[in-house]
């Protein structure tokens, strides 16, 4: 993708409705669950780029609730998984039912067979089962007694993962790992968002919102092509290649960021640069996303989930010494 540099004064807006559809998506997730704002547009980013996202958080924050309302809102078929060591790959992709009065055998679909599928507790689920959702996340289809069946579009895997259990639970591995567009996590609430979901507890307004499958319909569809309109200078898609290769040669990274890896930090730059309706990519943009799309990727050394060496903090200051490109005006 080599287009040429553009300045913000021009291009005109791709998508004017591009903002407010984000806040309408936050305001409505919102009032039953509070404090997301971030992580709704990171679901919105992943539905745009085509990717998917895990959720790696401690339980009760709203990880579950998130998903169920976001794909209540969008009106979109939802199902949710939840992963056990005794599910098979069968009890997410489904297989063939003998069927005794035509004789024939017939597809049984899975929950793989959705527009938003939540994976819940993925790393209880053994090694086999995960796997069984590679093909899907990667091809958007699954093979069932070596026939090829496409999944719906759009298809995006929610998956949650508790990091403060060791027993029971398969670490995922890197292969799976790569899959995800995305990996972040929602965190506590401050104090007066503590507040609000006590006040809406008591109120009963613990329910997710009502579907606007008619209205955001036509927003995804027009966000969508607002993001096919984003456009990356020569300048910007060598700034994300040199972020990438800094992360390979570096003396404290044992494993770096794949080519996979580049590919969809600039596709999620591209959707975070739609939903702040601009048609071309900026330095902001790559930096905006690229924790969330490149820390879950690599492997440090010495790297602890206790904090000691945090791997976000890590990739920030990576991004601080990768020279930025300067933006200059189209002649």
């Amino acid at each position: 993708m080599t287009q040429m540099m553009t300045s913000p004064d021009s291009q005109a807006v791709p998508n004017e409705t591009a903002r407010r559809a984000v806040r309408t998506v936050q305001d409505a997730v919102g009032a039953s669950l509070f404090g997301l704002e971030d992580a709704v547009e990171q679901l919105l980013i992943a539905v745009l780029a085509g990717g998917h996202i895990l959720l790696e958080d401690v339980p009760g924050v709203g990880k579950t609730a998130l998903a169920k309302a976001f794909a209540n809102l969008l009106g979109l078929e939802f199902r949710r998984l939840q992963c056990t060591p005794d599910m098979l790959p069968a009890d997410v992709l489904g297989g063939l039912i003998f069927n005794p009065k035509t004789g024939d055998f017939q597809l049984r679909k899975g929950p793989v067979f959705s527009n938003i599928l939540l994976v819940d507790e993925i790393n209880r689920a053994l090694p086999r089962t995960q796997s069984a959702l590679l093909e899907a996340m990667a091809e958007r289809q699954v093979t069932i007694d070596g026939e090829t069946h496409p999944l719906p579009e759009p298809f995006l895997v929610i998956a949650t993962q508790n990091p403060i259990e060791s027993q029971g639970v398969f670490p995922l591995p890197e292969a799976q790992l790569d899959r995800f567009l995305m990996k972040t996590s929602l965190g506590y609430p401050d104090e007066r968002q503590d507040l609000l979901l006590l006040r809406a507890h008591l109120q009963g307004m613990a329910t997710p919102a009502a579907p606007m499958s008619a209205v955001m319909g036509h927003v995804l569809e027009s966000l969508a092509h607002a993001y096919e309109q984003v456009r990356a200078s020569d300048e910007l898609l060598v700034y994300i290649g040199r972020i990438v290769r800094a992360t390979r040669e570096r003396s404290d990274v044992l494993t770096g960021a794949s080519p996979r890896a580049m590919v969809m930090l600039t596709d999620a730059a591209r959707a975070a640069a739609a939903l702040a309706e601009r048609s071309y990519l900026t330095p902001d943009d790559v930096q905006k996303v690229a924790p969330s799309v490149l820390y879950h990727r690599l492997v440090l050394e010495g790297y602890l989930d206790d904090g000691r060496k945090n791997a976000r903090e890590w990739i920030m200051s990576l991004l601080q010494s990768v020279p930025v490109p300067v933006d200059r005006p189209q002649p």
